[in-house]
């Protein structure tokens, strides 16, 4: 559900609005009638990836890229 309200009951109003949006319902601040902002509830940033973070802890057995043929054959029969 969408709630516009006009820019000066949108000051009045903050709290009760920023609680509505964080309840999940859409909140939209008018100028002159017209749509202008959308209220939008605060989401924390991803922080930002680091490769290599785990190296030297992830041990690949050497015999990783051997699948026996009985089970690429059960695969592909769609066993």
């Amino acid at each position: 559900m969408t709630k516009q309200v006009n820019m000066h009951e949108a000051k009045s109003r903050l709290s009760e609005l920023g609680e509505l949006v964080w309840k999940g319902e859409r909140v939209v601040i008018a100028k002159a009638g017209k749509p202008y902002l959308d209220l939008l509830p605060h989401k924390e940033t991803r922080k930002e990836r680091v490769p290599g973070r785990l190296a030297g802890q992830v041990r690949i057995a050497p015999d990783f890229d051997a699948t026996p043929a009985a089970v690429i054959d059960d695969f592909e029969a769609g066993e």
